[in-house]
């Protein structure tokens, strides 16, 4: 990655085959808006985007910013706020929904013509697009490159098998120059076997 700036936060243990079979279903995390178990949700935003914001902006003005399996983040307002362009993915309407009425801002919808079924929400002033829909339908939608990229627990949360399509789909997103700040977290499950893709996610323990 040329010219990227990389920042990772990151407990490294042994991959195992435990882990890796470990899978959570797209159904199975639209019922976690629903029934409210989003634990990895963080009302105050993420300490490590706040602590490299500056470095991670490099003082340039109006980037694209993508964040895949965006929920409802709050970073994603701190960013249009400063005049950026914020593009997010996620499956769950309900977090999308969520994300708009809770950030007071208005929002118009539409159908994603390329994908039966997905839906595009923008935010009135433009500088907000979140799509609904499966990451790896993503590709179908002509969505631009990014100059950015925060990936909070994606890349944790995607499960273990699709993480080098993953791969491939964020790296085809980015522009020249680009820089891609990473939340991760990798745990040894023999010593954790009961951990949920959510607790993962949300740096569990």
């Amino acid at each position: 990655m040329d010219d990227a700036s990389t920042l990772i936060d990151v407990k490294e243990y042994s991959d195992t085959e435990v882990q890796k079979n470990r899978v959570l279903t797209l159904e199975e995390w639209r019922e976690k808006w629903v029934d409210g178990k989003i634990g990895f949700h963080q009302e105050q935003g993420h300490q490590l985007l706040k602590k490299h914001l500056d470095t991670f902006l490099k003082g340039e003005n109006v980037l694209r910013v993508f964040f895949p399996l965006c929920g409802k983040a709050v970073e994603m307002k701190w960013f249009a706020d400063r005049g950026h362009c914020v593009v997010g993915v996620e499956i769950s309407e309900l977090g999308i929904r969520e994300f708009f009425t809770e950030q007071n801002l208005s929002y118009s919808e539409e159908p994603i013509m390329e994908i039966p079924g997905a839906k595009v929400f923008k935010s009135s002033s433009g500088n907000i697009s979140l799509y609904c829909c499966n990451l790896f339908d993503l590709p179908r939608v002509n969505i631009g490159k990014f100059d950015r990229i925060w990936d909070r627990g994606a890349l944790v949360a995607v499960n273990p098998g699709d993480r080098k399509c993953y791969t491939d789909i964020m790296l085809s997103l980015t522009r020249k120059g680009f820089r891609y700040l990473l939340a991760v977290l990798s745990y040894d499950p023999t010593k954790h076997p009961a951990q949920t893709v959510e607790e993962r996610r949300n740096g569990w323990p």
